[in-house]
C-alpha cells in the first residue's frame, strides 16, 4: 500500500460569506454540521476559524471552545487544528486559543502581501506563538507563503523551536503573494526533502489553483487541503455545495494516484500526535 494522504478540510477561513456562497458555515452549529459531512468524506484534519454574528472574523477563546466541543463529539478522533492566523486578530490575540489544547494550530513564521495589506508576523511573535504552542503541546503546522518560510521552520526546529517532526504546508495562490506556479512547487518540494527529508509536508491552493495544488502534492506524495475558506467553486460555472463535495474531490484525486485516504488514526500516527 501506498503512503496514505492526509486531507485536511478549512471549513470557513476569515474571508468568504454567505454572500458569496450560501455554504459557507459561519456560526459554530453550521461549522460543526460542515465538518462532521467533510470527515465522513475522508478529511482528517479541521482547519478551523471562527466569525461573530455578522460574519466577521475573530480570535475569540469561548467560541473556539465551544467549536471544540462540538467538533470532539461529533467528529470523534478528527485532528482539530485551530488557526493564529492574521485576519482576526492583532499580536497576541492571535494565540489566545492556545490554552485550549487543540491537536494543532498554525503558525506563519515570517511576513508576506495579503491582496489588500501586509500580513505582518514579526520575529518576536512567531517566537511567542511558537513559545505557546510548546507550552501547550500543540503541533504547529507551517504555513508557508513563500520559500523563506520554508527554510525558517526548518532553522526553527533544528534548533528546538518547534520541536518534532516538521509538518510544512505549501500555501499557493494568494493575490500578491506566491502563485500556483509548477516548476516553485516541485521546487519547494525539492527543498523539503534537502532541507528536512524526515518532515511531512501538504500542499494548499487557492481560488481555481485549489484542484490543481491537489492533484501536484497528491501525485507528488504529499497531503493536501482543500475547503470553503480557499475555493467556493467547483468550476467556474457551479458553486461548491459544500466543504464535503470538495474534500470528495480530493478523495477521488488520491484514488487516481492509488493513494489510500488517512484515516484519523493514521493521520495521528503520521503527525505524532498525542491519542484522540
Amino acid at each position: 500500500m501506498s503512503k496514505p494522504c492526509i486531507i485536511c478540510v478549512a471549513i470557513t477561513g476569515s474571508v468568504p460569506t454567505k454572500e458569496n456562497n450560501p455554504a459557507v458555515p459561519v456560526t459554530i452549529e453550521e461549522q460543526i454540521e460542515s465538518t462532521q459531512e467533510a470527515f465522513e468524506a475522508g478529511a482528517s484534519i479541521a482547519h478551523c476559524h471562527v466569525r461573530n454574528d455578522d460574519q466577521t472574523p475573530t480570535s475569540d477563546p469561548e467560541k473556539f471552545a465551544r467549536l471544540m466541543e462540538g467538533l470532539q463529539k461529533h467528529c470523534p478522533g478528527m485532528i482539530i487544528q485551530l488557526s493564529t492566523g492574521g485576519r482576526s486578530g492583532a499580536g497576541r490575540e492571535r494565540g489566545g486559543m492556545l490554552p485550549l489544547r487543540p491537536d494543532m494550530a498554525s503558525l506563519s513564521v515570517g511576513s508576506n502581501n495579503f491582496p489588500t495589506r501586509v500580513y505582518e508576523n514579526s520575529p518576536d511573535l512567531v517566537d511567542w506563538l511558537a513559545s505557546e504552542m510548546r507550552t501547550y503541546e500543540v503541533k504547529p503546522e507551517i504555513e508557508a507563503f513563500d520559500l523563506s518560510h520554508i527554510h525558517q521552520a526548518v532553522k526553527m526546529n533544528r534548533e528546538g523551536r518547534i520541536p518534532g517532526t516538521l509538518y510544512v504546508q505549501f500555501v499557493m495562490g494568494v493575490k500578491n503573494a506566491m502563485p500556483v506556479d509548477k516548476d516553485v512547487f516541485d521546487y519547494y518540494v525539492k527543498t523539503m526533502q534537502r532541507l528536512a527529508p524526515e518532515a511531512q509536508w501538504c500542499g494548499a491552493g487557492v481560488g481555481p489553483g485549489q484542484i490543481l495544488v491537489n492533484e501536484w502534492s497528491i501525485a507528488a506524495g504529499g497531503h493536501t487541503r482543500t475547503g470553503l475558506e480557499d475555493n467556493m467553486r467547483l468550476d467556474r460555472e457551479t458553486l461548491a455545495p459544500s466543504n464535503a463535495a470538495l474534500v470528495k474531490r480530493a478523495a477521488d484525486l488520491c484514488a487516481k494516484y492509488e493513494r489510500p485516504v488517512a484515516t484519523w488514526q493514521q493521520a495521528r500516527e503520521i503527525l505524532e500526535l498525542r491519542p484522540a
